[in-house]
Parts: structure tokens; sequence; C-alpha cells
């Protein structure tokens, strides 16, 4: 087996010795020997080392890689196939799911049960947080998130299509656009969409930052228009366009979706989170978020580039990027 060019035998010797030994003469201490760990799709070498603390369970997908390494051929083309089949199917599933929930919501709008402007926040608020939530129904695979990320790539290119006017569909216009005009497919629809693309890849269900940034660009923010809307008597003193009632629910329905979102996540093991701090944390985002949402934006940032972008920006420095 090759060494590493700067290490001698003896030296590593030495050490594992060492370790060794200081080990025995306090049990508090863990002695890790060398192995490879693998995370994603690194690959790093770890060389002996003491730790005080205790050794944290290896993730899901760590074990799968592992494990798919000791599998037979047989079983391992069966392993991967079922993961596909499982993925695909999931991919199917949460289309269908998104398309019936636009139609539904289309339908309500024509019979006019609900209002065109209250039909296209609902729409934002629950399409992102359901298919959020669906993420559990993908396989353990680290291809899974691929797959996932599937559902917005084809809604993006949807929109691009109808946003250019490659093809015309009065329906989706009026369903996701303020004034009806097929260009405005391609800036805040595609925002959202893209914005789902991007945690999905980056963050998936492994890290609380992706969940809270979504959290905040679907609940929080669509709440905010929707209350500002209905009560926004009192406007804020540096927006006129924004109110306190949308500003003071944004941040609570925020902070409650993301809380809420991160412990249903946690049920599932993706990540074990102390509740004290990640309350505090999270209230940290939703403040920010809420901040910057209510900021005059004309000639600016859309709002679901500028609060979720911001709300990773936070969450990352209040969480790390590890779960």
């Amino acid at each position: 087996m090759a060494t590493h060019p700067h290490l001698s035998t003896s030296a590593i010797t030495t050490t594992t010795t060492t370790a060794s030994a200081a080990a025995a003469a306090n049990p508090k201490l863990s002695l890790i020997r060398p192995q490879i760990c693998f995370r994603r799709h690194v690959i790093c070498p770890i060389t002996p080392f003491l730790t005080s603390h205790p050794i944290r369970n290896v993730s899901v997908d760590v074990h799968n890689h592992r494990r798919l390494l000791l599998l037979p051929p047989r079983a391992f083309a069966a392993d991967v196939s079922g993961h596909l089949i499982q993925d695909a199917g999931a991919t199917v599933l949460v289309v269908a799911g998104a398309y019936a929930l636009v139609s539904g919501f289309d339908n309500l709008t024509r019979r006019q049960i609900i209002e065109q402007s209250l039909s296209r926040k609902l729409v934002h608020i629950l399409s992102g947080l359901l298919y959020m939530g669906c993420w559990p129904i993908f396989s353990t695979s680290t291809d899974a998130r691929y797959f996932a990320a599937l559902v917005p790539l084809l809604n993006c290119a949807r929109l691009l299509v109808h946003g250019l006017s490659l093809v015309t569909n009065e329906d989706l216009i009026k369903s996701v656009t303020r004034e009806g005009k097929a260009e405005e497919l391609l800036r805040g629809p595609l925002y959202y969409v893209l914005i789902l693309i991007l945690s999905t890849i980056f963050f998936w269900r492994e890290s609380p930052i992706g969940v809270v940034s979504l959290s905040m660009m679907c609940g929080g923010d669509g709440i905010a228009d929707i209350m500002g809307r209905r009560f926004g008597i009192h406007k804020i003193p540096y927006n006129k366009h924004k109110s306190w009632a949308g500003s003071i629910s944004m941040f609570i329905v925020g902070f409650l979706i993301s809380t809420g979102m991160l412990y249903y996540f946690s049920i599932f093991g993706y990540f074990e989170l102390n509740w004290v701090l990640t309350i505090e944390r999270v209230a940290i985002v939703a403040l920010v978020a809420t901040l910057i949402e209510s900021l005059p934006t004309k000639g600016g940032l859309d709002d679901n580039i500028s609060v979720p972008l911001v709300s990773m920006l936070t969450a990352y420095l209040s969480f790390g990027f590890q779960p």
C-alpha cells in the first residue's frame, strides 16, 4: 500500500503508539484509527488523533457508500436500480402534485371563489413548502437531490418557453403574474424556481440552511403580501409600499414555518439540533429577512431573490454549512 510522500512508516507507527498510550491513560479520550472518510464525493485520509468529544455517527450517505462497496455485483445493481425506481417514481409523483395544486387554484379563480391575487400568493406559499415536504420520499442515494431538482427545473423550462412567448398560455400567465404580462414570468416566478433548484442541489435535506431560506421565501414572504393587502393600513416610514402588518406577519409566520420544517426533517434523522440555540438562530434569520423584505425594491432585487439569499447567508453564519 502506498504511503504519504512526506510521512515515513516509523513516524506513523510512533504516532499510533503514542495515541494508544494516551488513550489507555485517559479512558475519556477516544482513539480514531487511520481510515478513509467518505463525505459525498470527497475522499480524505484521516490520521490518528485524540478527541474528548463523542464521535458522531456517520451520515446516511456515508453508510450507503460503504455498504454498496461491500455488496456483490448483482446485489449492488439491484440496490442502485431500486434507488433509481424510487427517485423516478417520487419525481413523477411530485410533478403530478404540483400540477394538481396549480390547476386547483386556477379552477377556484375561474369560478371566482377566491381572488386572483390571493390565488397567486397561496400557490407561492404552498408549492415551495409542499415540494420541500416531499424530499423525504426520495431515496438515500447521493443522486436523489438531482431527481428532486428536476421538478423545479421542468417548471423553469415552462416559464422560459411561455415568458419568451414561444408558446402562449393565458391561464399560466394569470395565475402567477401580477399584471398578466408574459414577460413577468421571467422575473419573480423564474427567480422562485431557480432558488428551489439552488437549495435542492447545494443544501438538500442535509442542512438547515436550505430549509430555513425556502421557508422564509415561500411562507414568510408569501404571507407578508397577503396580510399587507388586507390589513396594511399603517405603512412603514421608510417604505410606503410596505406595511407593519405585512412585516410583522412575515417575521412570525416565517419563524414558525422555519422551525416547523426543521422539526419535520429532524424527525427523519437528517440532522440533530440544539433547539434552544436553533430557535434563537431562526429568529435572527427571520428578523434579517423581514428587514430586507421591507426595504424599497423599485429597480432593485426581487423579493424572491433578496429574501432567500439573505436568509441563506444569515443561516450560514448561524448554523454553518454542515448540519
